[in-house]
């Protein structure tokens, strides 16, 4: 990375007062840790700090340190705004609309669209979280364990608790770097990854009910109505598409969402090797990574439904 660049955030986060940082809608892991290590280490050196997600933080990760003070919407003036874990600008949601160009973009995933000032982009690191770990001290943070907790949850999910194929040796350092601080690896792997509530896995039951498998892929659909009568409160796939990507046999795994205003989300995940699936979701103004992306499209749940399967054959030649 561009020591120049480095050295530029560097001086940039030094002079800033009022900060907001924002994430993505529907925010994961990577999100809420990312949002979280980096908004607790500049309150540390005195900054005052508003951490923003339009649709708030999941009760999944309302455990760590510091999520109590996440709002849905910024308030009051500021002189710094910094997005974390954003691929495109519209990502952060409707409330920012009219708010600016971000003085800082800090992401991993190449599809990336460079909007901020200064954009911090590392599709190699396995997580936006792990490029904080990396950069953090050079800036003149410490990482204490609230933050290393943040930084770890980011890590951790992004790579499926280290099992994704972009895991990396430095990746498994940072994490012995940030356990170092006390941090319970083995709780933040748990609660993000493997407990889920009774109403998420009567939700998971509705969609492997209609799972489908054709040419290479294996995809799963959740209706307004599953989430209704699971009880479910979010409006995302609580994670479904982690079970749906340990099928074997396939190259592709999906999930329609709907959402019940006239929209679709839909998830990739590359289960073979030499699959990317982010010009995939790129095609229908998402984003993502190679091994997994998502995007949000307008339309009735059967249409986009067939459209999204047939432009996935299609790009993958499946």
């Amino acid at each position: 990375m561009n020591d120049e660049l480095i050295g530029a955030i560097k001086d940039r986060l030094a002079v800033a007062g009022k900060v907001i940082i924002a994430s993505h809608v529907r925010p994961d892991g990577d999100a809420i840790g990312s949002l979280l290590g980096l908004g607790l280490a500049l309150q540390n050196a005195g900054k005052s700090v508003q951490m923003v997600l339009a649709d708030g933080a999941p009760a999944s990760f309302k455990y760590l340190s510091g999520s109590e003070s996440i709002v849905t919407q910024p308030g009051g003036d500021h002189d710094t705004f910094i997005t974390v874990d954003c691929a495109d600008y519209k990502r952060t949601g409707k409330i920012f609309e009219n708010f600016g160009q971000p003085d800082l973009n800090i992401d991993h995933h190449k599809t990336n669209e460079n909007f901020g000032v200064l954009n911090l982009i590392e599709a190699e690191e396995v997580a936006t979280a792990a490029i904080l770990t990396k950069y953090l001290p050079e800036w003149g943070l410490p990482i204490t364990q609230p933050v290393a907790a943040a930084l770890l949850t980011g890590i951790i999910t992004d790579t499926l608790g280290f099992r994704t194929s972009n895991t990396t040796p430095a990746a498994l350092r940072q994490a012995a770097a940030l356990m170092e601080t006390g941090v319970d690896l083995s709780n933040i792997y748990m609660r993000s990854l493997v407990t889920k509530t009774f109403p998420a896995a009567k939700y998971w039951g509705a969609g492997l009910a209609n799972l489908k498998q054709k040419n290479g892929i294996v995809w799963g659909t959740l209706t307004v109505e599953d989430r209704k009568a699971a009880g479910y409160g979010g409006n995302d796939d609580a994670d479904l598409i982690n079970l749906i990507s340990a099928i074997d046999g396939n190259k592709v795994g999906m999930v329609f969402v709907e959402q019940g205003n006239q929209h679709v989300k839909i998830s990739w995940r590359a289960l073979a090797e030499g699959i990317d699936v982010s010009p995939i979701a790129k095609h229908f103004n998402g984003g993502g990574h190679a091994a997994a992306a998502g995007a949000d499209i307008e339309g009735n749940l059967s249409d986009v439904q067939a459209e999204v399967l047939k432009v996935t054959r299609e790009m993958l030649k499946l």
